[in-house]
């Protein structure tokens, strides 16, 4: 039977095929039969030394054309570019470009206090999202900036009125779709910029302005992005979504994942209007790769993110129970205290993980 739903998987670089292998598991134990295929493709950087390129034309059509894009992991510190860039990290930039992932969409959620390096903290305190725009800001300037002579480099942030908006109101519209942040359980929009100082960010500040006269159901709060580290520290609890300039938000999510436990434990989703790319936040590591030892969960609730993301696109409640199903097994494998990676403080292996996770759901 042919499956309804098809997803492109790329296992990738360092430990990418481990982790992504095991997300794959634990999402057609939850699906059961017939509902979605998983297709490997090739691309990153280790495919990049083997064929000269990150990502092949059939794995861009592969992914343009599948329902969802599941990602494992990219790059290798060694196989660089001329100008001395990571290869690896063009397989994602490229489908991010080429297929408009304009929203990187960061959850950060505390799933066990002892996971968090922050004191008094209990399961459920942290709970908010990192709307990230994806498609301009400064790293609109890779691979345009100016380097003159050896001695002048020059990089350019670009911000439109098109791409402040509509990331504005994807980051009102997933708040709708929430319970609040934890602390008071108010719908609320935290716009994160720097406006005192630059006129880019003083202009990204009033589009979202703009925006939330549509939303008088959300509330909406500022923060400066240098103040916004010190509150994703001291007040967490505060927070519902964030929403930020491309920089600022990749900087302030690897914050918000380390007060949860870290990388290992941050699932990520590049959203478009037609596409949605999904990874861990976590790097490839490649120190590790092949040992059997690095965490899957952040690819997991990627997968799961992923299912959520399909089920809302497609109404179709299947996909919508099945990342339901799998929340709930990775917070009670957590919960349960016996089988926890190594990156939170326990022993357990990719495959104990997995298996573990996979038990909780049935």
């Amino acid at each position: 039977m042919l499956a309804k739903y098809q997803v492109a998987t790329i296992e990738g670089d360092g430990i990418g095929p481990e982790v992504c292998q095991a997300a794959v598991l634990v999402l057609k134990e939850a699906l059961g039969e017939g509902i979605v295929s998983f297709d490997d493709f090739p691309g990153g950087a280790t495919h990049y030394v083997k064929s000269g390129q990150v990502l092949p034309p059939d794995t861009f059509e592969a992914c343009k054309n599948a329902h969802a894009m599941l990602h494992g992991a990219a790059g290798l510190p060694n196989v660089t570019y001329p100008d001395g860039t990571e290869v690896g990290n063009d397989l994602h930039l490229q489908l991010r470009f080429k297929l408009d992932l304009y929203a990187n969409v960061r959850p950060i959620r505390l799933y066990q206090a002892d996971f968090s390096p922050l004191k008094n903290r209990r399961a459920g305190d942290i709970d908010y999202v990192i709307v990230r725009e994806n498609t301009e800001g400064l790293y609109a300037s890779r691979g345009a900036g100016v380097l003159l002579r050896g001695e002048v480099a020059t990089d350019t942030l670009v911000l439109t009125r098109k791409g402040c908006e509509r990331i504005a109101r994807f980051a009102f519209d997933l708040s709708r779709k929430r319970n609040g942040a934890p602390s008071d359980h108010k719908r609320r929009i935290t716009v994160c910029d720097k406006a005192n100082i630059l006129r880019s960010y003083a202009f990204f500040r009033s589009v979202c302005d703009d925006v939330a006269k549509d939303y008088p159901d959300v509330s909406i709060d500022y923060s400066y992005v240098d103040a916004m580290t010190v509150h994703l520290v001291k007040r967490p609890e505060f927070y519902d979504v964030i929403v930020a300039e491309n920089l600022f938000g990749d900087i302030i999510s690897d914050l918000g994942a380390a007060t949860v436990g870290g990388m290992g434990i941050a699932p990520s989703g590049e959203l478009g209007d037609h596409h949605g790319l999904f990874q861990g936040a976590h790097g490839s590591a490649p120190d590790i790769a092949g040992q059997n030892i690095a965490s899957p969960l952040a690819t997991i609730l990627s997968g799961s993110f992923m299912l959520q993301w399909l089920g809302d696109r497609h109404a179709d409640p299947r996909l919508t129970e099945a990342s339901q199903r799998v929340d709930r097994a990775v917070e009670l494998t957590l919960a349960q205290g016996k089988t926890i990676p190594r990156d939170l403080g326990g022993l357990a292996s990719c495959t104990e993980m997995t298996q573990a996770i996979c038990r909780n759901l049935k």
